[in-house]
């Protein structure tokens, strides 16, 4: 079910709130250009400042506007379990086909705990856990023999892995094999990742290129290497713009450059810098994204 590109999807707000009908248009967006599932409330949807209120939100929508089209994989990690398993529980309620956990971020847990979280998530509900590791923004790691671990729980299925270490996601294919989806967690890694065996990618840059993405992924699953190497090199100045700064800062604007939603984030991120707005807009143009 979980392969891929999934476009780990931003979260559009008008005046402060969500923006339902451009959220939807993105959704419908994606769909029309090959991707292979929606992954709302993640890091580049802002998860971290949407309230419960605003979380359940964000998931209804895309649920009910996927309609069963694309699978929908809700984000619903937090640095509390208790939250956690709430923000969970209601994911699947609302009827997402699956569950994406960061690491608990903060509180820094061992690896102990760090399996005992998921676990615990993973006991209180019956559909799909993807594991979602991403060091640079939890200051936790989640380790290869802790993926295994992990991997033996029936319902966790997949890891999204963007700790930018090849060795480790190459350790967790070796040590989980069939047991466990890995998909690349981070657009410049997707290729590589592929080649040792990852089914896919939760793209940022999939938010404003989905059918390239897609092709770059198809290829690769399909074994023609040469193909998606190119895609790769194609993609690879969208890849290094959408961390010009802190995503998802880019990435939003660049759909607000393509008109697709109003330029606006959740504090205390803020606008970019005129000096990177620039340089966004220049790799933009020479893509005539913009």
């Amino acid at each position: 079910m979980f392969q891929g590109s999934m476009v780990a999807i931003v979260t559009p707000f008008m005046d402060g709130r969500i923006d339902e009908k451009g959220f939807r248009e993105l959704i419908e967006f994606q769909i029309a250009q090959g991707t292979s599932a929606i992954v709302p409330c993640g890091t580049t949807g802002e998860s971290a400042t949407l309230t419960h209120e605003e979380h359940d939100q964000v998931v209804r929508i895309a649920v009910e506007c996927a309609a069963g089209r694309v699978p929908v994989i809700a984000g619903t990690g937090s640095n509390s379990t208790q939250e956690a398993v709430s923000l969970t529980r209601h994911a699947q309620e609302a009827g997402a086909d699956a569950a994406l956990l960061i690491t608990p971020y903060y509180n820094k847990p061992t690896q102990q705990g760090l399996y005992e979280y998921f676990q615990s998530v993973a006991d209180a509900v019956d559909f799909p856990i993807i594991l979602y590791n991403v060091p640079g923004r939890t200051a936790v790691n989640l380790l290869p023999k802790t993926v295994a671990r992990l991997a033996e729980i029936e319902n966790i299925q997949g890891i999204k892995e963007a700790s930018g270490d090849l060795s480790q996601v190459s350790e967790i294919v070796h040590l989980c094999g069939s047991k466990i989806t890995v998909l690349s967690g981070d657009d410049a890694l997707t290729l590589p990742i592929l080649s040792v065996g990852g089914k896919g990618v939760i793209s940022v840059t999939a938010n404003i290129v989905p059918s390239g993405m897609a092709e770059m992924v198809r290829a690769g699953l399909d074994n023609e290497w040469d193909k998606a190497r190119q895609c790769h090199l194609d993609l690879l100045p969208l890849f290094k713009a959408m961390f010009y700064e802190t995503n998802p800062i880019p990435v939003k604007t660049a759909l607000a450059m393509m008109g697709r939603i109003r330029e606006e984030f959740r504090s205390p991120l803020c606008r970019m810098s005129p000096e990177n707005r620039q340089r966004l807009s220049d790799v933009l143009k020479k893509y005539r994204i913009v």
